[in-house]
């Protein structure tokens, strides 16, 4: 199956024609105030219009309280929502939109067993994120994990932190996940976004496909 390839962080119209020319699956929207990537509904809606068919616009919220994001789902072109906090599945589930959970896998007990109780807790999650921070904290670190640490789960698995070109072909070898997810590993700058690099990603990911 082929990988597919999310990059997040958009905060730009041309950094998101610069992923879709590359061939990405998934462009990914910030709306958590604290990160570098943050962008306002504006900033959302005018990307989004760059977006052509079949590439996922998802928007990323971190324990945003409801009218947050009712607010962001009206006033933006959004199909896929990515929770990033401590947020429970019945409140995820509320949105009318299909959505994947975020899980920090940097902690002594983020293992096979702690991702086999979240697969059941958030059984109606389309997939789940594994990202290098902390349960609780924000992505976006640049951080990476062990990535034995992954037992074997029936959802589709989202593999993030820390990933770049150098090394993206080993995870992929090694997890096997349905998709990967980068942000910093393709940036000159927090939400600025390096075409070399995009494109350099992208290459490695095809040539890690069994």
């Amino acid at each position: 199956m082929r990988t597919r390839v999310k990059i997040c962080g958009i905060t730009r119209s041309e950094d998101a024609r610069l992923a879709v020319e590359a061939g990405v699956d998934a462009i990914g929207l910030v709306f958590y105030e604290k990160s570098p990537r943050f962008v306002s509904d504006g900033q959302a809606e005018a990307i989004t219009q760059s977006i052509p068919a079949f590439v996922s616009r998802v928007a990323l919220f971190k324990d945003a309280d409801e009218p947050t994001i009712l607010s962001i789902i009206d006033a933006v072109e959004i199909d896929l929502i990515q929770f990033h906090g401590s947020e429970p599945a019945a409140f995820c589930e509320q949105f009318n939109r299909p959505y994947i959970k975020a899980l920090g896998m940097k902690a002594a007990h983020c293992d096979a067993g702690y991702l086999i109780a979240s697969e059941k807790k958030y059984r109606s999650a389309k997939a789940l994120l594994l990202d290098g921070h902390a349960p609780g904290e924000a992505g976006g670190t640049g951080e990476s994990f062990d990535w034995s640490a992954i037992g074997a789960i029936k959802k589709p698995v989202i593999l993030a932190g820390g990933l770049t070109a150098k090394n993206v072909k080993q995870a992929i070898e090694i997890v096997r996940p349905f998709a990967v997810d980068v942000s910093s590993g393709v940036e000159r700058a927090p939400g600025i976004k390096d075409k070399d690099k995009i494109v350099e990603f992208m290459q490695q990911v095809a040539s890690a496909e069994p």
